[in-house]
């Protein structure tokens, strides 16, 4: 892409963030010579929250997040440090070219950038413009190399509309979905999902599949009878003929009609009639065509296959894959994308044959204005793509050729028959020219039996007539490919976040995929729906989102101002949420009938500090301990496994200690679930365990069993495994990295003395004489893990296995000992590792 704007050499390098590269180079910019700085953000470089305050749902009631609760803009992903990386590339420049996705999220990340590189770069002298937008769809040298030759200017319209919808979705969403979450999980135990949440476009999602699944529970099946009648055309040939009524749905009428063509002994042709039909070519490709066909066809859950095209754009492989618009521009060049697909072995013959005999102009369909429809810009193979990449770009190929190939046409033969005074019909059809259906073999017409010659008045013998009985069945659960379809006709969410909102019903336990990729509602899911219905049914239909989008769309048509749109539908949400607080109870109701009280749920465990009787471990998520003599509620780190720590009890509260593990190669550390929750120390906060407990004599605590720096991250300490043995290990408490040591050490203790290298505990390891791996056949010996030479043949650094993002981690300051000064140690983590410990680390990760 580089080469295509600039003339001279190029430079890169990493940024300071280390997630994005800086190219650098010399080339001319609107007839002036200039340098070049080009770089990237990874996504949106801000997101809305409300500040500090408001995210603590223990001390803030959710009505107040309607229009108390000030928000602000926070950077999405702080480690990225994506602002100040921003910053420093941004200096000292003169202009800016924005090129960032083209649709509505891309231009609001155009002004999270500008905010961010505004203020540094060089203030242009009176009128002089500095801010310039690029449009393109797709990342090739025509498309690139036109953008950069009509630069236009960032739409604040449609940032605002991002803006506005990014608001309305934390205001509402949070309000129902904190209300309900500490509702709920406060009385049932087996709800098993860590979060009920509400969200105004998942809800409704929701809602289609829970009505689905009520139609099917409501069906009754119905009995019904049809006439099936075969004729004889030749000896050995029968030809099976369709009644034109159909059905019936009483026996005895349908008994009667048998009898009476029973009489019959041949079936006369009444009429012979043949008709050219035609099979259109499909549209072009939109964004909601290809996730329904990425579900049903290539079984592709809808955010997957928004992942792969998304990877295959930026790799240039496809144009851009978020567009509603199904009719190619007038200026598009099909001629150009088709020639790119003449060598590819699985359709070259029909593209070569297109080229030559000329290509058919695709069908009109319907332009949003936004960008181009999906479609193939370079040639690719199976090994390049591989697995569902290659499919999801062989579809979309396949799709391309046949939108500009021939329309399919066959002969249909319809010979309606008489057989006494019932009427009978038998259809054929006939491919004449199979068109677009070579590339797309799957929409071919099926073959059929071949229909007799004859004409009006040739009598056939009847070979057979008898009447089946049968049912009428339900309809079967919503595929992903219905509910996409469903989605964008009642205009919920959008073509970028329609797979969202589909994963996160998934996600939440509110749906199964099952089979086809159909969704099957859970209990949770089913309740819930129907508790909206109960309280407000707009909370559940489609019809008031669908109004709201409406809305956004008008501000970013410049349309609507932001603030009214805003403002007003808070004020009916903030209506909604006081109703819904009022009428909770008649959900209750339904949660009643399909969910277990606290008290009734879980297994006991251990013994609570207040009262000495046993609390019960709940399992389902979130998992937690529940005292039901206090009825009191703990809560647990989640993704692992709890187990009862040895009977040992906290000093502070009488609780007895808990034990967390991730697995066998990962990590795990005591907690107690009091202080877990209502942290003991100004420097704790809510979520730590013991292994970042600063209590000063506690042996379980980060003061007794903390050994050093962690080598990786900057807040972490690695705190030796009690539990671990023989296979001992420290792990940081803050993040994954584990380091295991003295495997089969009989004991392994931290000592109270300290290294003069790099300030971490010493460690005391005593050996088992059979299994002593130490020199001269001593069992014991005392040093630092880091710096002794008698350890360092026996610790190995790896990252613990983890299933998902932990548990809430505190950021609090490590007192105590094994706190290390950041030095780097005079010893080896490995022996055949570099001696700096982030080096180790890179070379233990390459």
């Amino acid at each position: 892409i580089y080469d295509l704007i600039f003339t001279g050499n190029m430079s890169s390098r990493k940024g300071l963030n280390g997630a994005c590269s800086v190219h650098e180079y010399t080339g001319s910019f609107i007839g002036q010579s200039a340098h070049f700085k080009m770089t990237s953000v990874c996504g949106h470089v801000m997101t809305l929250d409300f500040i500090g305050k408001y995210n603590n749902w223990d001390k803030v009631d959710p009505a107040e997040l309607f229009s108390k609760a000030p928000t602000e803009k926070k950077e999405a992903n702080p480690k990225l440090t994506m602002v100040k990386f921003l910053q420093v590339e941004g200096r000292g420049c003169d202009c800016i070219v924005l090129w960032l996705d083209c649709d509505k999220e891309g231009e609001n990340i155009c002004f999270e950038v500008l905010d961010a590189v505004l203020p540094v770069m060089n203030k242009p002298r009176s009128t002089e413009r500095t801010i310039y937008r690029a449009k393109f769809s797709s990342i090739t040298d025509t498309d690139i190399c036109n953008a950069m030759n009509h630069l236009g200017e960032p739409n604040r319209n449609e940032a605002l509309s991002v803006d506005a919808r990014q608001e309305l979705d934390l205001r509402i969403g949070c309000a129902f979905t904190r209300f309900q979450t500490k509702y709920f999980q406060g009385k049932y135990g087996n709800l098993d999902s860590s979060l009920i949440s509400f969200g105004p476009c998942q809800t409704p999602t929701l809602g289609f599949c829970v009505e689905r699944h009520d139609k099917i529970q409501s069906f009754k099946p119905e009995t019904y009878w049809v006439l099936q009648a075969k004729v004889n055309p030749e000896k050995e040939s029968s030809l099976t003929l369709d009644w034109d009524r159909v059905r019936v749905f009483d026996r005895e009428i349908a008994q009667m009609f048998l009898n009476i063509t029973k009489v019959a002994k041949e079936a006369k042709v009444e009429s012979v009639s043949k008709k050219e039909k035609v099979k259109q070519r499909p549209l072009a490709l939109n964004t909601v065509e290809m996730l329904r066909v990425a579900s049903a066809a290539l079984g592709m859950g809808p955010q997957h296959a928004m992942q792969i095209a998304e990877r295959l754009y930026t790799q240039g492989y496809i144009s851009y894959p978020r567009t509603e618009t199904t009719h190619y521009p007038e200026n598009f060049d099909l001629k150009g994308c088709l020639r790119q697909q003449a060598n590819n072995p699985y359709w070259a013959e029909t593209v070569k044959a297109l080229l030559s005999e000329g290509i058919n102009r695709p069908r009109k369909g319907h332009d949003a204005g936004d960008h181009p429809p999906i479609t193939p810009m370079r040639a690719a193979t199976e090994a390049e793509l591989g697995g569902d990449g290659w499919r999801l770009y062989e579809y979309i190929t396949r799709h391309f050729i046949a939108t500009v190939s021939a329309d399919c046409k066959y002969l249909q033969t319809t010979i309606a028959f008489s057989i006494g005074p019932e009427r009978f019909t038998c259809v054929g059809k006939v491919v004449t020219s199979p068109g677009f259906t070579e590339i797309m073999p799957w929409h071919s017409i099926p073959l059929e039996e071949s229909l007799p010659h004859c004409e009006k008045g040739d009598l056939f013998p009847v070979g057979e007539i008898k009447l089946l009985e049968k049912q009428t069945s339900p309809p079967d659960y919503l595929t992903e490919a219905e509910l996409i379809t469903l989605m964008e006709k009642h205009g919920i969410g959008t073509d970028a976040s329609i797979p969202v909102h589909i994963n996160n019903i998934c996600q939440r336990n509110y749906v199964t995929v099952e089979s086809g990729r159909r969704l099957k509602p859970t209990n949770l899911g089913i309740v819930l729906v129907h508790g909206y219905y109960k309280i407000d049914a707009e909370l559940v239909l489609p019809t008031i989102r669908s109004a709201v989008e409406k809305q956004l769309n008008l501000i970013a048509l410049g349309k609507a101002n932001y603030h009214q749109v805003l403002e007003h539908t808070l004020d009916i949400f903030k209506r909604k949420f006081h109703y819904f607080v009022d009428s909770i109870a008649g959900m209750d109701e339904l949660m009643e009938v399909s969910f277990s009280p606290l008290a009734a749920t879980g297994k006991p465990l251990s013994r609570c500090g207040k009262c000495h009787r046993f609390m019960k471990y709940i399992q389902a998520k979130p998992s937690r301990l529940h005292c039901s003599h206090c009825d009191d509620t703990y809560s647990l780190p989640q993704n692992g496994t709890i187990k009862l720590y040895k009977e040992l009890r906290c000093p502070l509260d009488d609780f007895e200690l808990v034990l967390w593990s991730s697995g066998s190669r990962g990590k795990s550390y005591p907690l107690c679930p009091y202080c877990y929750n209502h942290p003991p120390f100004r420097d704790m906060k809510k979520g730590m365990g013991c292994n970042e407990c600063t209590h000063p004599t506690c042996q379980h605590s980060l003061s007794m069993l903390g050994i050093g720096q962690c080598v990786e991250c900057e807040n972490g300490v690695l705190v030796l495994d009690s539990p671990s043995g023989p296979k001992w290990k420290m792990a940081c408490n803050k993040c994954n990295v584990i380091v295991h040591f003295f495997e089969n050490a009989h004991k392994v203790r931290v000592s109270p003395e300290t290294c003069d290298l790099c300030d971490a505990a010493l460690v005391d390891v005593d050996f088992n004489k059979a299994k002593s791996p130490l020199p001269g056949d001593e069992t014991q010996h005392s040093g630092c893990v880091f710096c002794d030479p008698v350890f360092q043949d026996l610790v190995e650094l790896k990252h613990a296995a983890m299933r998902h993002p932990m548990h809430r981690g505190g950021q609090g300051k490590r007192q105590g000992r094994g706190r290390g000064k950041g030095r780097r140690p005079g010893g080896r983590l490995n022996p055949k590792k570099p001696k700096d410990k982030m080096a180790a680390l890179a070379a233990y990760f390459v």
